[in-house]
């Protein structure tokens, strides 16, 4: 019998967006399960997998679908991965209470706690605003993410790992689903 603790979601980066890098959700599918999951689902066309997977097929994944995405279909999108548990906890954070605006609220979330002595500028994109807690950054742009310097690439640098983004409608849906 499967446990509340094997349920999971991979966040993939930059796929099916502007024409690049495309990879049809079914075949996503068929990966994570020949990976090992079970209970396989997406969520949108953007890279959101709800699965289940016991601790020994879930050590790893991300590197091994990195690896077979790039196999079949000739590019390798950073793969980041959270329990269920996790992703409801990086949800139920509110770092900016006021704001109702969701589509100005985003989270980050990393592959690895950054080292000690990472830091973010907070210079760099003025109007916005961040929170850097554990393997999550919780982003605010009030004027939109499209123009801030706070981006990916960025963070990545800044705090030395892969990083993807989600909205927090997404990250909200996201624990709907992987709630049932």
């Amino acid at each position: 019998m499967s446990k509340k603790s094997d349920l999971h979601v991979a966040l993939l980066r930059a796929i099916n967006v502007g024409g690049r890098n495309k990879l049809p959700m079914a075949d996503l599918r068929a990966l994570f399960e020949e990976a090992g999951c079970t209970d396989v689902r997406t969520y949108i066309q953007s890279g959101n997998v709800i699965y289940r997977a016991p601790p020994r097929v879930a050590k790893g994944l991300a590197e091994r679908l990195g690896s077979a995405i790039e196999g079949r279909f000739g590019f390798r999108p950073p793969i980041v991965t959270r329990t269920a548990i996790e992703m409801r906890a990086a949800c139920d954070h509110r770092p900016y209470p006021e704001v109702t605006e969701l589509k100005t609220l985003q989270i980050a979330f990393l592959a690895e706690e950054p080292a000690a002595g990472c830091v973010l500028d907070p210079s760099r994109a003025p109007d916005d605003r961040f929170e850097l807690r554990g393997r999550e950054v919780y982003l605010h742009y009030p004027n939109g993410s499209g123009r801030s310097k706070l981006t990916n690439a960025y963070l990545e640098r800044a705090l030395g790992t892969t990083s993807t983004m989600r909205n927090r409608r997404t990250v909200a849906k996201l624990v709907e689903l992987s709630s049932a």
